[in-house]
C-alpha cells in the first residue's frame, strides 16, 4: 500500500501521471470485440497484470482498475450481472499486485463507467437504481483495495450526481471526469464550465474532476482550459486520447506518436492540470514519454489556443467557448428589444 494517501499526493505533489488505454492494449493483447474486457480480470488476470505492470514502469503514479463496465447495468449484456462483487474485487486485486510490487507509492483508481442506460426523465432507468448500482460497484471496489474511486466517461448531470452520490456510501476519495466530445460539449449538451458548476454545487465533493477520452488531445486540453477557467480551486484530470482515430486495414488506429503526447502533457500541466494521462489509443510507450516530458517540464504560462493548435491540431469554435449560433440569438433578441 502507498505510504501517503491519495490525496495527500494530490495536495503535495506537482503533477501525477495516470495510465493509458485498457481497452485499445488489450485488442492488441488478444481480446475480441463485443466480449467483456472484464471477464478477462478472471479468464486472463495475468494479461490485465501485465498491461499494468506495463503502465507502471512506463512512469505511472495512478493505474485504472479494469472495471469501466463493471456495474450490474453494463455486466448484464454478457449475463454477468449478480458478478458484480466477484468483477470487482478480482480487478482491484490484480491492480494492487502490480502497484505494491514497486518501491515507489502508485496508486489504484477504481474505474467506474457510465451504465449505458439513459436516465429518468429522458430515459428509463430511475435515479435511485442507479445510485444503488454505483454504491454496489464501489463497495466491492473498496473491498479490493482501491485508493480513490475514479468515476469516467460521463455525460448527463443525471448519471454524474447519481455515479458521485453513489460512490460516496464507500467512504473513499471520488475523482470524476467527464468525456467532452461533441463540439466542447458532453453528449447530452453539458458545457466545461457547466460542469464546474455542477461539480462545485455536489454535496459530496470530488477530490479532483476533469476530462477524460473526447475527440483528441487538442479537443481535451481546450476542455481543461474551461474547468480550470470555471473552477480554479479544483485539481483537474486531463486524460485525452492519443491523437484521431482512424480506420486502418480493418482496425482502429490512433494517431497520436510518443512525440504529440509529449507536448500534449506539457501543455495540459500549463493549462492547470494536476492528474494528467491518456485514454484510448495511449500504448505504455505513449505514457513513457509523456513521463520524460513532464520531469523535464517547468509550468509555464497558460497556453493559447493558437499553441494548442500548432502543437496538438486543430479546436473547434464551441471547444474554444465561442459559441456563434448562441450568440448570433442574442443579438437577435436584444433587436427585437
Amino acid at each position: 500500500m502507498p505510504k501517503i494517501s491519495f490525496t495527500e499526493a494530490l495536495a503535495t505533489r506537482p503533477w501525477l501521471l495516470a495510465d493509458g488505454a485498457t481497452g485499445t492494449n488489450y485488442f492488441q493483447m488478444g481480446l475480441v470485440s463485443g466480449d467483456a474486457p472484464e471477464m478477462w480480470n478472471f479468464e486472463h488476470p495475468e494479461r490485465v497484470r501485465e498491461l499494468h505492470r506495463r503502465f507502471i514502469e512506463a512512469g505511472a503514479d495512478i493505474i485504472l482498475t479494469n472495471t469501466f463496465g463493471g456495474n450490474r447495468h453494463r455486466l448484464k449484456l454478457h449475463n454477468a450481472q449478480d458478478r458484480v462483487h466477484e468483477v470487482n474485487v478480482a480487478a482491484a486485486n490484480n491492480a494492487r499486485a502490480e502497484a505494491d510490487a514497486v518501491a515507489r507509492d502508485v496508486y489504484v483508481g477504481g474505474s467506474i463507467g457510465p451504465t449505458g442506460e439513459i436516465f429518468m426523465p429522458v430515459g428509463m432507468l430511475p435515479y435511485e437504481e442507479g445510485v444503488a448500482a454505483f454504491a454496489e460497484q464501489a463497495m466491492a471496489l473498496k473491498d479490493g483495495g482501491v485508493d480513490v474511486l475514479w468515476i469516467e466517461t460521463m455525460s448527463s448531470e443525471e448519471e454524474l450526481r447519481a455515479a458521485v452520490e453513489g460512490a460516496a456510501q464507500a467512504g473513499l476519495p471520488i475523482v470524476t471526469t467527464m468525456s467532452f466530445d461533441t463540439n466542447g460539449r458532453t453528449m447530452m449538451g453539458i458545457t466545461p464550465k457547466a460542469f464546474g458548476a455542477l461539480t462545485a454545487a455536489l454535496p459530496h465533493q470530488p477530490c479532483a474532476i476533469g476530462a477524460n477520452c473526447g475527440v483528441g488531445a487538442s479537443e481535451l486540453v481546450a476542455t481543461v482550459m474551461g474547468i480550470t477557467e470555471a473552477r480554479p480551486d479544483a485539481a483537474v484530470v486531463a486524460k485525452g486520447n492519443c491523437g484521431i482515430p482512424q480506420y486502418v486495414n480493418g482496425a482502429i488506429h490512433y494517431t497520436g506518436t510518443p512525440e504529440l503526447m509529449a507536448d500534449y502533457a506539457r501543455i495540459a500541466l500549463d493549462a492547470g492540470a494536476k492528474i494528467i494521462g491518456g485514454c484510448c489509443g495511449t500504448s505504455p510507450e505513449h505514457l513513457a514519454s509523456m513521463r520524460k516530458a513532464l520531469e523535464g517540464h517547468s509550468k509555464g504560462p497558460r497556453p493559447t489556443y493558437e499553441l494548442i493548435e500548432t502543437k496538438l491540431g486543430p479546436v473547434s469554435e464551441l471547444a474554444k467557448g465561442v459559441d456563434k449560433a448562441a450568440e448570433g440569438a442574442a443579438r437577435r433578441e436584444r433587436r427585437r428589444g
